[in-house]
């Protein structure tokens, strides 16, 4: 398809009524019209399995869906008949559901290395909740966090860590400290320079790194022989890496940890889960110290979310889904990677990542990573019906899907070669490149 044929004018005009009435024109950063080449940023319509139809009538298949969260498919059969028995009996009630507590046993049953789960609606009710508590139990006011991974959470003391820092007190962001990830010797450094200062360390276990061998376990000794907490967000990582997350896969128990995304396949539910002697500080059961404010949230027990969280670890542990998303993922790593040699473009469009999580980069002439490829990349991939900010595999994708998705990238892969050689890829982008999502400026 040429670049001439391929216009959205009906996702034009939805993305311009968006950001007539909201701010960004949507309500993720991630999945701004910015993020995407000039003019083709499809509106959605609805989807099914593997796939998203725009509002213009076109079909793509789609990785990385709902940032992650999608991971069974769209309208995934199973979880969607979990969420309409529970919408005839109604979704939110003055006192605690029976669906809270089948919830609770069902989520500890599968992540066993938790002992009490409390659920909520997003990531950051989780993480930010996990850090007050480290900090009451801990009586410590510092927050240290892994600099190599992007986001935390939408409270102060992480975006103002970022680009994005308006309207936070410097006092705050003071408050935060950073560590590399996988180098035990320089966590150690930062704290010993901040000691007794540090109430937690918190990371993502792994993600698009295998963590080094010793460094998890070395993190757990160094928070224990340091009096901090250690809280692993597996929000990413929870049911991709294990249906246990990361910690059931490398075995190393966190003190506290959080999930999300994939757990209500496209329903908002989170969790934070974790030992019982922290985890009751935000309960009515301890006698020693202060009540801690845990989570309290209107809607973190919504009896269609639970359902469906249900419903999505009982699919997990009983069709094997952790298998079949990395040898979908494999099976994808490495055609992109052979469409990519065989044009030429090996070293310049290059797949990382674990297998079920499986994200790309585009390098420009020099090996930088650019902006202005990645938008003749995602242009040419949208051109061929291929809707992918990563290569994030679902469950639901065939193999039909993925061969379409490599002949794609293939012939994506040969204009980037024009592009190299001609050593300026402005005539292939269309428009303005697209942006990072953490900018000081719009």
């Amino acid at each position: 398809m040429d670049s001439g044929e391929f216009h959205l004018p009906r996702s034009r005009a939805a993305n311009e009524r968006l950001h007539a009435l909201v701010p960004g024109g949507a309500h993720t950063y991630a999945k701004g019209d910015d993020q995407y080449p000039e003019d083709l940023a499809p509106v959605i319509s609805h989807g099914r399995g593997a796939h998203v139809w725009d509002v213009d009538g076109n079909r793509y298949v789609e990785y990385g869906s709902g940032l992650r969260s999608v991971s069974l498919g769209h309208a995934h059969p199973r979880v969607t008949e979990a969420v309409r028995r529970e919408l005839d009996r109604g979704g939110n009630f003055v006192r605690p559901s029976i669906v809270e507590v089948e919830a609770a046993e069902r989520f500890l049953a599968t992540v066993p290395t938790a002992e009490m789960v409390k659920f909520a609606k997003n990531g950051s009710d989780v993480t930010t909740a996990a850090v007050r508590l480290a900090r009451a139990v801990t009586g410590r006011p510092r927050v240290a966090l892994c600099a190599d991974h992007p986001f935390f959470s939408v409270d102060d003391w992480f975006i103002g860590t970022t680009p994005m820092s308006a309207g936070i007190p410097e006092s705050t962001t003071e408050l935060t400290v950073a560590f590399p990830y996988g180098d035990l010797a320089a966590t150690e450094e930062l704290l010993t320079r901040y000691q007794d200062e540090v109430a937690c360390l918190i990371l993502e276990p792994a993600t698009h790194t295998e963590p080094p061998p010793g460094y998890l376990a070395g993190l757990r000794e160094l928070a224990d022989r340091h009096g901090c907490v250690l809280v692993f967000d597996e929000m990413i990582t929870g049911l991709r890496w294990s249906e246990a997350g990361a910690q059931g896969l490398y075995g190393v128990v966190p003190d506290l940890s959080t999930f999300g995304k994939a757990l209500g396949n496209g329903c908002a539910v989170s969790a934070l889960a974790g030992r019982r002697e922290l985890m009751e500080r935000g309960g009515l059961r301890h006698s020693g110290g202060d009540r801690v404010f845990l989570l309290s949230t209107t809607h973190g027990a919504e009896t269609h979310s639970l359902a469906a969280a249900m419903a999505v670890l009982a699919t997990y542990v009983e069709e094997g889904v952790t298998a079949r998303l990395h040898a979908l993922g494999e099976r994808l790593a490495a055609g992109v990677r052979e469409a990519a040699a065989t044009m030429g473009v090996g070293d310049h469009v290059v797949v990382r990542g674990r297998a079920s999580n499986l994200v790309f980069a585009t390098l420009d002439g020099n090996g930088q990573p650019s902006q202005q490829y990645r938008t003749l990349f995602l242009r040419r991939l949208l051109m061929g019906g291929v809707l992918a900010p990563s290569f994030v595999v679902s469950s639901a994708l065939g193999d039909a899907d993925i061969d379409h998705t490599v002949d794609v990238v293939a012939q994506a892969c040969a204009v980037y070669r024009k592009a190299l050689d001609a050593g300026d890829p402005t005539p292939w982008l269309g428009g303005r490149p697209v942006k990072p999502v953490f900018r000081r400026l719009a």
